[in-house]
């Protein structure tokens, strides 16, 4: 096997990460623009948990056949499609919102359909970056992509913020489209190539037939999961956590807006700050992940969650909300480059898509009866006592990993239950995020 071309000379990466990074603006646009509409056309914090309701379920519902799809289509043509469709949706809302208003509907139908591309790209994506670059620039690849993204999230929200206080929140939503036509152009010019693999990696199992039906696609990549001792207690335990994170973007908002009474601009940067929790996370987890390993970097990711989720609700500073934002953005950061890399390095490549797409319906299954559990007791009890309640919850998360072999972090000498042994100590080495980890 031909050595891997390194990163920095590596045209197809290049040529995917410039395109991704614009692609990732856009969706920060979205971030803040979308429940921004949601608040304006409603002033209610309850439709606002009902669209990450409905945004949660989509993704859910489709996790269950999306790996699947991945794991047999040309991903990079899947890639596009996605992207083309994403555009022209988003770019239709301020059409709509020029000649027939706003109207709420079509922000669910909007939410439901883009989600759904949103979760097939996502799968997609992470399956991809290992068929661009060598096993040895894996890290640095997602350094890279994660660098990217953290960039995108502080420019991002800041325009958003702008956009919604002067043309409106619907043209964020065509910006974001506009970002998305881009990203499909992009990869066209790219060409994934055989990923390399370990050497002490063992094959993959036979893909399940397709006439098995919907239930066994999606228990080929759950059954890896549950069968990997790192693997099974992560996916229960991020299950529980993301009942808290999902409904926490919208609760920070409320905060901001309502509670506090700030505008769009001041939100957006407060949502910009907490990107250089992500910038920092991108720089950190690395190393963070060479001394410490996987175990301990994730269960201190949820420490740090804890904290954040905690003291937003509770504090009246703006300043202080914005710098407890990044504190729970470095913990979201940190610990989806652990999660991801592990899934990278120990899942053979035939089931990459299946095993990603279970493990993200399994842990987001939760996450929209959390947004609106959260959300309807932030509008019944204030956003203080949510949030509190959120904090303590991630702290019992915490206490629980402790008892599992995550707190040691090491993956066992060989798979267990058909999962594939790493290769040395790989599990234990650096690892950085890609969006959606």
């Amino acid at each position: 096997m031909s050595a891997p071309v390194p990163l920095r000379r590596n045209r197809d990466f290049t040529v995917f990460w410039l395109g991704q990074a614009l692609s990732v603006v856009g969706g920060s646009l979205s971030l803040v623009a979308l429940p921004m509409l949601v608040l304006e056309a409603t002033g209610s914090l309850v439709q606002m948990g009902l669209i990450t309701v409905v945004s949660g379920v989509t993704g859910i519902l489709t996790g269950l056949f999306a790996g699947h799809v991945v794991d047999r289509a040309d991903r990079r043509r899947l890639m596009i499609a996605c992207d083309l469709l994403r555009g022209l949706l988003l770019g239709a809302v301020p059409l709509v919102w020029l000649t027939a208003g706003p109207r709420m509907w079509v922000l669910y139908v909007l939410t439901t359909l883009v989600t759904a591309l949103k979760t097939l790209f996502d799968v997609a994506y992470v399956t991809a970056v290992p068929h661009l670059v060598g096993p040895g620039e894996l890290t640095a690849a997602n350094a890279r992509l994660m660098g990217t993204f953290a960039l995108g999230t502080l420019a991002g929200p800041v325009a958003a913020g702008f956009i919604t206080a002067g043309p409106g929140g619907e043209w964020a939503l065509g910006v974001d489209g506009a970002t998305f036509l881009v990203s499909a152009v992009s990869l066209r010019w790219v060409t994934f190539g055989r990923r390399a693999r370990p050497a002490r990696e063992t094959p993959a199992p036979a893909p399940a037939s397709s006439a098995g039906g919907l239930r066994e696609v999606f228990t080929v990549g759950f059954r890896f999961l549950w069968g990997h001792v790192l693997l099974r207690p992560l996916t229960v335990l991020l299950t529980l956590l993301t009942f808290v994170t999902m409904g926490a973007t919208d609760l920070l908002i409320y905060r901001v807006r309502e509670d506090l009474g700030r505008d769009a601009a001041t939100l957006g940067y407060v949502i910009a700050v907490s990107g250089l929790g992500v910038i920092a996370a991108a720089l950190a987890a690395g190393r963070l992940r060479r001394a410490l390993g996987f175990g301990p970097c994730w269960l201190g990711s949820v420490g740090l969650i804890a904290v954040a989720v905690a003291g937003t609700g509770v504090s009246r500073s703006v300043p202080a909300i914005a710098v407890l934002a990044a504190v729970f953005m470095f913990g979201m950061t940190l610990g989806g480059v652990s999660s991801m890399t592990l899934r990278q390095e120990v899942t053979p490549d035939a089931l990459l898509g299946r095993v990603t797409s279970a493990f993200w319906t399994v842990h987001n299954a939760a996450g929209p009866l959390g947004a609106a559990v959260l959300t309807v007791a932030g509008a019944r009890f204030g956003v203080p006592a949510a949030s509190v309640a959120g904090g303590a919850l991630c702290l019992l998360i915490l206490a629980a990993g402790l008892a599992t072999p995550l707190r040691a972090g090491l993956p066992p000498a060989a798979g267990a239950a058909g999962a594939p042994a790493p290769a040395g100590r790989r599990a234990r080495g650096a690892g950085q995020p890609t969006p959606g980890a």
